[in-house]
């Protein structure tokens, strides 16, 4: 059986702000399981967006019942590919691990645009986490993820509200420029 995990919500910055502060989240205080961080590719496409892939290297931890034998490593490697479209004004991100994948693969999908109301960016974030590792545990590990992946969500809302909070501050102080809500033409 196959776990979903889908939630929207809404940052109170500029979309400009907000993909500015996903590449700058970690490291943060509520990310402490992200170990490094490592662009390996980046270009503009002919249609002016931005393409990026990034390998994410993180901590995690198996649950207590899980059997020791079956996982010597709790770090997990993650793709991460990216598309900012700066015409549209979206972010779409993917990512999935790489490793442990028969134990748990997690696949989410992420798409940021600006809000309805001025100075707003919605995200959309929706995965789907699958085990194949069998012998009567599938259930019970996907379930395991699907939670810890709840929790992880919001963990992730709260470093992106922190490192967005650091970033209006620097705009205040003059560090850092204001952006146009809209592209200019």
């Amino acid at each position: 059986m196959v776990k979903f995990y889908q939630h929207s919500f809404s940052y109170d910055h500029p979309w400009q702000n907000v993909t500015l502060a996903f590449w700058l989240r970690y490291p943060n205080p509520f990310a402490s399981h992200v170990l490094a961080v490592d662009v390996l590719d980046r270009y503009v496409d002919e249609q002016g967006v931005l393409r990026t892939t990034r390998l994410v290297l993180k901590k995690g931890k198996a649950p207590k019942w899980f059997p020791k034998t079956f996982l010597k490593n709790s770090e997990a490697f993650v793709i991460e590919e990216s598309e900012v479209d700066p015409k549209s004004m979206t972010m779409i991100t993917r990512t999935k691990n790489l490793n442990h994948v028969r134990i748990m693969q997690i696949v989410e999908t992420q798409k940021f645009q600006v809000g309805n109301e001025e100075n707003t960016t919605t995200c959309k974030s929706e995965a789907c986490i699958v085990s194949r590792f069998g012998w009567g545990m599938t259930s019970r590990i996907e379930m395991f993820g699907q939670s810890n992946f709840a929790a992880n969500a919001s963990k992730a809302r709260k470093g992106m509200r922190h490192i967005l909070q650091m970033i209006r501050e620097k705009q205040a102080g003059g560090r850092l420029p204001f952006f146009h809500t809209q592209p200019s033409s």
